[in-house]
């Protein structure tokens, strides 16, 4: 057994924690790059606090997620004030882009000189400017995070930007954030980090303290997901960070599998919300792995993984592989999660899609690796 684990500098998790940032940012700088998100007023209460602990604070907006062009903007806008300090606060979007812009502001060169697939996947030599991540949804986990994803709109596709040296210096995961998450957004997010849990934990980088993350938060996202959706209340709302929290711990780590493959191009391609995406493929993903590992690969560990995320999804300690994928299903359906056809994605699309996807880094931790034809399967029933 060999494994390595990184993850952010310092964590802080609790109700009212975002008033604890303003000192902590002084320690670490005096010139702020606030990145936000399209709702600049989610943001007041803390551009007030720094403004008090006298720090100077620019403000960058970023709407929708990140492209290259709005990554090398705010790269621009945080040398041309001096910023020494960067700070996201916002969805997984607006993290990813603080990332990127801490890395820039202390690496030379073009952004996509360090991006994977369509760049020349540099490392970065020196370490990031500051950055401190403040996630205001419950899904990511962006925050703990070693990458940032981001959009080429040229190339029509989401590529990674990656390095151990992008790790925030500090992240605050403050669940009072969240508690005006419109449903919309609560299920999409939801969503997504339910998928990194059950991805990461069937992936063969897996290792015992990624596992310990992905138990955990599986059991609370499970329980609380649905009371979120429906009501919010403060219980299901820190559930549900501190779910995404551990994903994002997990995947750092573990990676991912082929439902991020396959999302990763088709959040380039069509105008979907991440996690939607994910939760429509999920079900498919996990019948096509355990086919492909029952018959190529049967004495897989991932299979009883499966039935173990069926366990603790349902509940019942006689649940199998096909009982998690009912409860999926069910889930999905009652957060009206709909099918990919209703993002503009038809079957002609399908054979550039699966392309990229066998590009992707995702697919690399995989259980197993599924060909063309499996992924053009799952694809054609996630229609």
């Amino acid at each position: 057994m060999r494994f390595e684990f990184a993850t952010s500098g310092r964590i802080i998790f609790g109700p009212g924690t975002l008033r604890e940032v303003p000192v902590l940012a002084g320690r670490m700088g005096s010139c702020v790059c606030l990145v936000t998100g399209r709702d600049l007023d989610r943001a007041a209460s803390l551009i007030g606090l720094l403004h008090e602990k006298g720090l100077s604070c620019t403000t960058f907006q970023v709407h929708g997620e990140p492209t290259t062009e709005n990554v090398s903007t705010g790269v621009r806008l945080a040398r041309e004030a001096g910023c020494d300090l960067v700070i996201g606060i916002g969805g997984g979007s607006v993290i990813d882009a603080g990332k990127a812009i801490a890395s820039l502001l202390t690496n030379a060169g073009d952004l996509c000189e360090y991006l994977e697939v369509i760049g020349l996947g540099k490392d970065l030599n020196n370490v990031s400017a500051p950055f401190i991540a403040i996630p205001t949804t419950a899904g990511t986990g962006a925050e703990v995070t070693r990458n940032a994803v981001i959009v080429s709109l040229s190339h029509r596709v989401k590529v990674s930007m990656r390095s151990p040296v992008m790790l925030p210096r500090l992240a605050v995961v403050d669940p009072e954030l969240t508690y005006s998450l419109p449903r919309s957004i609560t299920a999409s997010t939801g969503l997504d980090a339910l998928t990194q849990l059950m991805e990461a934990f069937v992936t063969h980088r897996a290792n015992p303290l990624t596992d310990g993350f992905c138990r955990e938060g599986l059991v609370r996202a499970t329980r609380a997901l649905r009371t979120a959706y429906e009501k919010g209340d403060p219980q299901s709302r820190a559930d549900m960070s501190l779910a995404s929290l551990l994903s994002g711990l997990a995947l750092a780590n573990a990676g991912l599998g082929a439902v991020h493959g396959l999302a990763g191009p088709l959040g380039g391609m069509f105008p979907a919300p991440h996690g939607i995406v994910c939760a429509r493929l999920l079900p498919i993903v996990i019948e096509r792995n355990i086919l492909a590992l029952s018959s190529r690969c049967a004495d897989s560990p991932a299979l009883e993984r499966y039935a173990e995320i069926a366990r603790i999804c349902t509940g019942h300690a006689a649940a199998q592989a096909d009982d998690g994928m009912t409860w999926l299903q069910e889930l999905c359906s009652f957060l009206a999660v709909p099918g990919l056809a209703s993002f503009g994605m038809r079957e002609q699309d399908i054979p550039a899609i699966v392309q990229q996807t066998q590009m992707a880094s995702s697919m690399k931790a995989n259980p197993i690796p599924l060909t063309d034809a499996e992924l053009s399967s799952i694809l054609k029933r996630a229609l």
